[in-house]
């Protein structure tokens, strides 16, 4: 793989001829994604996800702005981008039915300019990795839907990619088969360094377990990108924890709490009491400022006559930034989709 970033883009976008009016598809995105990165891309339906891997896989031409994958330009070396990709997306046909599993990925195999003795031993060690031997015989036409992911997954790998692209790849998938795919493009992320995935999922656990960065993409736009943990820090600010008391404090109770340094707010939060507690407790719902000032709180619950009996830390999810930026769910429809390439 070149010395590059493994996708450079600048300023693209795509507007499709519709009537009455052009549908911008994507409004000009900015993005790097660095050798090594797991990548994701989180939006709603119509949010330009799938453009976006259309472009960076040479399926679909910008209509504007410049990238690159790989070191190499989307526009003009279609080829040589093509040798050092793959793209395995949910929910696609898996190619002959009549063929069987060995079969169909010694046909890919070839189409990706594999020697002979190269293709069979990819084949088979494939077919091996992604759980397939049992099948390996069997028409492709007779798996299930789990066994037609791993076989897609296995054809996505055929040409040891570089930069592989994931446009939901677990949708329809059990939670067994799901895991085993994610567990399947970990294992041969790290068996190379420098290879580098861009997964587009709408399940908020799979890009919060999978990801190194991720981009919010709405409207043919990025909302926002970072790290989970600091996307999660855009809507939650403070640090915030549930303690269950005893009783309530004395010597000034939940004010005399409040008012403690580093304390932003405490409340009482009895109506969170997990089932089964016993009735004369309290929980307080305390923000920090951060987390160093949990200790002098700690310290004066006891000091001020109450027991610390349970203490736990709330953490924001994806889905708490995904709403806030967005405002809406993945399934939602607002008339602009992305209509067909």
């Amino acid at each position: 793989m070149p010395d590059e970033l493994a996708i450079h883009a600048r300023g693209v976008t795509r507007v499709y001829k519709a009537k009455p009016d052009p549908v911008t598809a994507l409004g000009g995105v900015d993005l790097d994604v660095e050798p090594g990165e797991y990548f994701g891309l989180l939006g709603p339906n119509g949010a330009g996800k799938t453009t976006l891997i259309k472009i960076l896989t040479t399926l679909l031409l910008p209509t504007s702005g410049t990238a690159k994958v790989a070191g190499f330009d989307v526009v003009h070396e279609t080829a040589k981008i093509r040798r050092v990709i793959n793209m395995v997306a949910g929910g696609e046909q898996s190619g002959y039915g009549l063929l069987t599993v060995r079969e169909q990925l010694w046909m890919f195999s070839q189409f990706y300019g594999l020697p002979t003795r190269e293709g069979w031993r990819r084949v088979d060690e494939l077919i091996e990795i992604t759980g397939l031997t049992e099948q390996r015989q069997q028409k492709v036409r007779t798996l299930s839907t789990g066994q037609r992911q791993k076989l897609n997954f296995a054809r996505g790998l055929l040409n040891d990619p570089w930069v592989l692209f994931l446009d939901e790849p677990t949708l329809g998938l059990d939670v067994a088969a799901a895991r085993d795919l994610r567990e399947h493009t970990l294992s041969w992320k790290a068996a190379a360094p420098g290879r580098t995935l861009l997964l587009t999922t709408h399940y908020m656990v799979e890009a919060e377990q999978l990801c190194d960065r991720i981009a919010i993409v709405d409207r043919g736009k990025i909302l926002a990108l970072g790290t989970p943990e600091e996307l999660r820090r855009r809507v939650q600010a403070e640090s915030i924890f549930r303690l269950e008391l005893d009783r309530l404090p004395q010597n000034g109770g939940i004010a005399g709490i409040a008012a403690l340094p580093g304390v932003v707010s405490a409340v009482r939060a009895d109506e969170e009491m997990a089932d089964g507690a016993a009735s004369d407790r309290v929980a307080l719902k305390v923000a920090l400022a951060d987390d160093s000032a949990l200790t002098s709180v700690v310290t004066a619950v006891a000091e001020r006559g109450s027991h610390l009996v349970g203490l736990a830390k709330s953490e924001p999810s994806l889905e708490d930034v995904f709403v806030e930026l967005v405002g809406r769910g993945f399934g939602d429809e607002d008339g602009d989709q992305e209509p067909a390439a």
